[in-house]
């Protein structure tokens, strides 16, 4: 609700705060940003030190810091607020994934208690314009901070009654350096990205994103060299689990920046209400609500592959047709996009968490769910980052050269006809890019994924269980393994990291369900 409460109320905060156009942008991403840097880290901590704490103490910190958002009197303090709330979310998803794996241990359960758990994520898309264009036409921006509180309440009494702390027997430490290195680098990057795109090269930005590129490459380097690493990108040698990880992270990014702009093109450009464009985006949130909960079912039939691949397609789909939208017109086309792209990101939502989860053994399930949702977090952020940026840099080479957003250009006083028809042409012209490039990279990726994901995991969806069962002899096999199962505080000390990298027979059967 958060997310794309803030996309539709951009308009508003403009007006109110006059942030410049970087600004606007960390305004938006800043929160993806610190998820993303965070993720994993906050993940092997819940692991550690109990998840059901980490999320009471996250679901807290995430309130006080929605509700200091809302009272934020300038555009540097909204960004100090998003971010606090970027710190809690990134204690909440990893252990909320986690709790959930120990909830249904059975893999049938699992897999349709993700779908329904990434459900609400795109049931949130739905309700949050809704409810914010409620709220904003009749009370100030900050009003849709507040939606959080009730939730962040109800979650506070609820969860101790219904959910049981859960932690790992490991006790894996997690090295602060390369926590730093991964907040800085990603930082650094995009503060570079920003600048270049809004005011062109400049000294600083060319030397952030130089300090930026050097430490995400130091990051890597250190994770490899790591006995217990934050992000094990050893797991990327199995291209279904490459696949797999791109696909939580190019599908969110094409979202994001598409819900951005098309929030500012619905308001700005075509002069609709702040209810009627969150009525507009409605029909694209609720079939991305329903493909969440009925893709774990498809999946158990048609296999992970014919997902990885659908996903990448109906996204590229959806994309292209948002070019017939127009400067003076476009709505039309613009719900027909959301809906046929909707259909990708459900799928995506899906079967990127369950993948993950179910491919690690249960004490180690928050640092993989942290892997998977830091890839859905850190393409939110660079969706509207890069997209984002692309979009700013057509308009400030196309526009009329009076500011640098459409917001600051259609608010100047006395603004000619001519030169507003121009801007809106510019931003159009903007959105059109983003796409088509977002487009042309799902399509590369969908393309990619059919040619190099064997055909041997088609309709294996439930695969971490059949395993056993096709062999002539499950019951001495099962009885073994139930003896295993009696002590098993040897066992997860020696499998957490072999087990996607290091498969018997059919190579990554397992992990790519």
């Amino acid at each position: 609700m958060d997310s794309s409460v803030l996309f539709l109320a951009m308009p508003a905060v403009s007006a109110a705060l006059s942030p410049s156009a970087d600004q606007a942008l960390w305004i938006l991403d800043v929160y993806g940003f610190a998820v993303g840097s965070l993720l994993v880290a906050f993940g092997a901590i819940g692991d550690r030190y109990g998840r059901l704490k980490l999320l009471t103490a996250g679901a807290t910190l995430f309130g006080l810091a929605s509700a200091g958002a809302a009272f934020a009197p300038s555009a540097e303090l909204l960004i100090a607020f998003r971010a606090l709330m970027g710190i809690a979310g990134a204690t909440l998803l990893p252990s909320a994934l986690a709790v959930l794996s120990e909830l249904f241990p059975d893999a049938r359960q699992r897999s349709r208690a993700i779908g329904i758990f990434a459900a609400t994520f795109a049931a949130g898309f739905a309700i949050g314009p809704v409810l914010g264009g409620q709220l904003l036409s009749s009370f100030w921006w900050g009003s849709v901070f507040l939606i959080n509180l009730p939730v962040v309440a109800v979650f506070l009494l609820l969860a101790p009654l219904l959910l049981r702390e859960v932690r790992s027997t490991r006790t894996d430490r997690v090295d602060p350096l390369s926590v730093l290195l991964s907040a800085a680098g990603l930082l650094l990057s995009v503060y570079a990205v920003k600048h270049l795109a809004a005011d062109g090269p400049s000294a600083g930005s060319l030397t952030a994103g130089a300090a930026g590129v050097a430490a995400l490459f130091w990051f890597v380097r250190r994770q490899l060299r790591l006995e217990h690493p934050l992000i094990d990108f050893r797991l990327f040698c199995d291209r279904v689990f490459t696949v797999a990880a791109i696909t939580g992270l190019l599908p969110l990014a094409a979202w994001s920046a598409v819900a951005y702009l098309g929030g500012v093109y619905l308001q700005s450009v075509l002069g609709l209400r702040v209810l009627e464009a969150a009525l507009v985006a409605l029909p694209g949130a609720v079939v991305l609500t329903v493909t969440c909960v009925v893709t774990p079912a498809v999946v158990a039939r048609t296999g992970v592959r014919a997902a990885l691949v659908t996903v990448h397609f109906t996204v590229a789909a959806g994309l292209l047709l948002l070019l017939a939208t127009g400067a003076t017109g476009g709505v039309g086309w613009y719900v027909a996009a959301t809906v046929v792209s909707g259909v990708g990101y459900g799928i995506s939502f899906s079967v990127v968490a369950d993948t993950a989860v179910a491919a690690v053994p249960p004490e180690r399930a928050g640092s993989a769910a942290a892997i998977a949702e830091t890839s859905n977090e850190i393409g939110n952020a660079l969706g509207i980052a890069l997209l984002g940026s692309l979009a700013t840099l057509i308009f400030r080479l196309d526009g009329p050269g009076l500011a640098g957003t459409l917001g600051e250009t259609l608010q100047l006083p006395g603004l000619g006809g001519e030169s507003a028809a121009e801007a809106n042409a510019a931003f159009v012209l903007g959105l059109h890019t983003a796409a088509l490039v977002a487009s042309l990279l799902h399509l590369a990726l969908g393309a990619f994924a059919l040619r190099s994901i064997p055909k041997s995991i088609v309709g294996d969806g439930d695969s971490p269980e059949p395993k056993p069962k096709p062999k002539p002899k499950p019951k001495p096999k099962s009885e073994s393994e139930s003896e295993s199962e009696s002590e098993p505080k040897p066992k997860p000390k020696s499998e957490p990291k072999p087990m996607l990298a290091s498969a018997p027979e059919p190579v990554g059967v397992r992990e790519r369900a």
